[in-house]
């Protein structure tokens, strides 16, 4: 990635959450966002979960939106692999949660030390997303994927292997799970905004709301989406969708990858 790519810049913060409200810079020629809206929203699922492909990726087929799906390879099952492709197919954008989502201990209680990224070091770590990558290609066809770091850190054995990950040049971005206060934003270090099942409809299109006054980009994080863990809830999920694409001349809902490879032009 050349230098001049590598920084976005931060427009505003949600307070108390992980709102990443970038606007790309001087580059970016015909309005911040294609067609002139006025902000970007990115719908991100993390895990290889099954209510994903049974509930929120049908949600999003029923509205004509795509999202960005951060699949761990030892999650995938082999009946849900043409399913996946299918995805992929129709525009929704397959990324890299590496083979075996390992977090370091301290983050990922209880775990054996073998599935602890404790256990790996920076080598490993690069080598497995490598993997990764050649998995989602075996799927999707696509040679370049983005990468949502386990448990939103980059640490392999204690050590941080977010430069050795920039210098290998295998991933496009790479998206975390925490907030950011530096002015200037990395692509390869990329917060979001998280919400649980107490969430409403109401509270996440809250939050696409601040987007819009600021000209941001607003990422979205998901695990479950009515079922599995840490899910929200389907009914709520629908609303923000919908609103989403009522609104869908001032808001462009696009996957990572197209909005990274846009804000780089």
């Amino acid at each position: 990635m050349r230098t001049g790519q590598a920084l976005l810049r931060v427009g505003s913060f949600l307070a108390g959450a992980c709102l990443f409200a970038a606007q790309a810079q001087a580059q970016v020629d015909a309005g911040p966002w294609p067609g002139g809206r006025k902000t970007a929203v990115v719908l991100s699922y993390d895990d290889s979960l099954a209510s994903q492909l049974e509930i929120a990726l049908p949600a999003l087929d029923a509205v004509a939106l795509k999202g960005t799906f951060f699949l761990i390879g030892s999650q995938i099952r082999p009946e849900q692999v043409e399913r996946w492709r299918a995805a992929a197919a129709e525009g929704h954008e397959l990324g890299n949660h590496t083979v075996r989502h390992a977090c370091p201990q301290a983050s990922y209680p209880p775990a054996r030390r073998l599935d602890t990224s404790d256990s790996y070091d920076v080598e490993m770590m690069i080598a497995e997303i490598r993997t990764m990558n050649s998995m989602l290609t075996a799927i999707d066809g696509k040679l370049r994927h983005g990468l949502a770091t386990p448990c939103g850190q980059h640490l392999a054995g204690g050590v941080d292997y977010l430069p050795a990950l920039r210098a290998s040049g295998l991933v496009r971005y790479t998206r975390s799970a925490g907030s950011s206060d530096k002015r200037e934003l990395d692509p390869m270090d990329l917060p979001c905004i998280w919400f649980d099942e107490k969430a409403s409809g109401t509270d996440m299109i809250a939050a696409v709301h601040q987007a819009e006054r600021t000209g941001g980009l607003l990422i979205i994080g998901f695990h479950g989406v009515g079922g599995d863990y840490l899910k929200v809830n389907a009914e709520a999920h629908a609303q923000l969708l919908a609103y989403l694409k009522a609104n869908s001349k001032t808001i462009w809902v696009a996957p990572l990858m197209t909005v990274m490879e846009y804000a780089a032009r």
